[in-house]
């Protein structure tokens, strides 16, 4: 049986890779269970576990609080990301109106300026309005950020659904709204669920404008709270890992749920001859 070099070259590549990416993950999760005494000893199997650190994690620190918080904001995030982008979206790349070439082409300025820079203007623009220490400031800030690129993003999408299916809807009487949802979506389900888990962990792991605008603790986000469990002069290292197992597990359920439209067919069965 004669082996194809090259296929065996692309499996070693890959298992390299996958080990390159798996390794910090198991390390960190056989961390979370290991003793305080092991977790520094360089070996990645432990001569003792433990579920102290979790317990530890829920009981001395505000991780629960955190994990509501960031879920109402990451939730709130894709929810509002989703129903503009994908209206924008119909609107440039469905539609016909001045200047759609140019709203095409500055569509993602936003990602000229580095977030960075506008911390001082946002911050002071929210304090006017009173939007500090809210959830919703941190919701408005994640839009605005993920929107343009979702947009661009979604053009692939759209551009995949024949035009002849609106045009077709249009005659038997359909309007733009029921173009949208009964015929256009149903097919975008590959584009939507990337804009949902992109959207989901953009905010999940948001952590600038939210450790400047939101102060109490109650609505501290989990990136805020695992900095804070770090500790400024001593690391916490077993609760450290702990949080991150368990912040690291919406995001693979999310995947689970989600990641099968990545594979499917755009417009699988749209065109019959």
């Amino acid at each position: 049986m004669r082996i194809n070099k090259w296929k065996m070259i692309k499996w070693i590549v890959g298992l390299i890779v996958a080990f390159l990416i798996a390794s910090p993950i198991l390390w960190i999760v056989l961390s979370s269970f290991k003793t305080a005494d092991q977790i520094l000893i360089p070996r990645l199997w432990s001569d003792s576990w433990t579920f102290r650190h979790y317990r530890e994690l829920f009981t001395d620190t505000p991780y629960l609080m955190a994990l509501q918080a960031s879920l109402k904001l990451a939730l709130g995030t894709t929810a509002a990301a989703l129903l503009i982008v994908i209206s924008a979206s119909y609107a440039v790349y469905r539609m016909e109106f001045p200047g759609k070439k140019l709203v095409q082409k500055i569509m993602l300025i936003t990602y000229v300026f580095p977030g960075i820079l506008l911390i001082v203007p946002v911050y002071d623009t929210m304090s006017r309005i009173g939007m500090t220490d809210r959830l919703m400031s941190i919701v408005i800030m994640n839009v605005t950020f993920i929107a343009p690129f979702c947009v661009w993003l979604m053009r692939g999408f759209f551009k995949a659904v024949p035009i002849t299916l609106d045009e077709s809807a249009a005659l038997d009487g359909a309007g733009s709204f029921r173009i949208l949802f009964s015929i256009i979506l149903p097919l975008l389900k590959p584009g939507i669920a990337t804009v949902a888990i992109y959207s989901f962990i953009m905010s999940w792991t948001e952590f600038t404008f939210s450790s400047m605008l939101l102060s109490s603790e109650v609505n501290r986000t989990l990136p805020i709270t695992m900095n804070a469990i770090m500790g400024q002069y001593t690391v916490r290292w077993g609760q450290t890992a702990a949080g991150g197992v368990l912040t690291l597990l919406p995001v693979i359920l999310l995947f689970a749920f989600v990641g099968k439209y990545f594979i499917k067919g755009l417009t699988e069965g749209a065109i019959k001859e």
